[in-house]
């Protein structure tokens, strides 16, 4: 499916979509965030879509398996942060020099980073990817999710800074 035919058959679902995410979140951004997100999936998938007889019906079953999801990471996540306080994880700071020197220590750090963008939101995790990774611009990106270019401003923001407090969180319990 190329862009236009995806303009003229998905995006008009948007509102629709953007009232259900609101029954099912309560919350305007959240509500935002997740249609987002199942407009960057559909695109992502947009090859495969020709399969599907009801597109509008993939797109709400996407909408509440992420509203699931959303739940459980919630519940997940508050669990994990009792866990982490109950630790008492301690701060500290990194050698450069000694890192520049050990490319298994580098190799471990690429490997984490990849796990923490692997653990972002997905609507963060996949427009990090496509403006950090695949290259799109930001007006591409605009277009396939149909955020708005402060939306789309905040959430590369929120994902970067994600990414460096859980980096910098994971890397200094690693110190003794």
């Amino acid at each position: 499916m190329d862009l236009e035919t995806f303009n003229s058959r998905i995006v008009p679902m948007r509102e629709k979509l953007k009232a259900r995410a609101r029954q099912l979140t309560g919350d305007d951004g959240s509500a935002e965030d997740m249609v987002q997100e199942v407009m960057l999936r559909l695109w992502s998938m947009r090859g495969e879509l020709d399969r599907h007889t009801c597109h509008e019906a993939l797109a709400m079953t996407m909408l509440r398996n992420m509203a699931a999801d959303s739940r459980r990471k919630q519940r997940l996540g508050a669990a994990y942060a009792a866990e982490c306080k109950a630790a008492g994880a301690t701060g500290g700071a990194r050698d450069a020099a000694a890192y520049e020197d050990n490319p298994t220590e580098r190799a471990d750090d690429m490997m984490l980073i990849r796990r923490i963008i692997d653990a972002l939101p997905p609507l963060q995790g996949r427009i990090l990817r496509m403006k950090e990774i695949e290259g799109y611009g930001s007006d591409e990106i605009i277009k396939i999710t149909g955020c708005s270019p402060e939306s789309l401003r905040q959430n590369l923001s929120r994902a970067r800074r994600r990414i460096r407090d859980e980096f910098i969180r994971m890397t200094e319990r690693r110190k003794p």
